[in-house]
Order: C-alpha cells, then structure tokens, then sequence
C-alpha cells in the first residue's frame, strides 16, 4: 500500500502520527492554565 511494504516503516509513521496527535491536544488542553496562577503568586511573594 503506498509503496511501503514493510510493517516497521507503517509503524514508524503511525508512532509519529499518534505523537503529533498527542501534541496538538496536550497543547490545547495546557494553554495558557497556570499563566495566571504563578504570575499572581510570584508578586504576591515579593
């Protein structure tokens, strides 16, 4: 399929996939969470 017919190069590329995947929700998901939290805690501290 595609050319590729070994299974540890269709694994390789599925890993990466996932990986990217996993990257762009862990992105999403720790946005900005604790921008506010640590800034307003280091001013509070000084």
């Amino acid at each position: 399929m595609f050319g590729i017919d070994d299974p540890g190069i269709w694994l390789a590329y599925l890993l990466a996939f996932a990986c990217l995947l996993y990257s762009i929700w862990f992105g999403i998901t720790t946005w900005n969470k604790d921008d506010k939290e640590s800034t307003n805690s280091k001013k509070e501290k000084e």
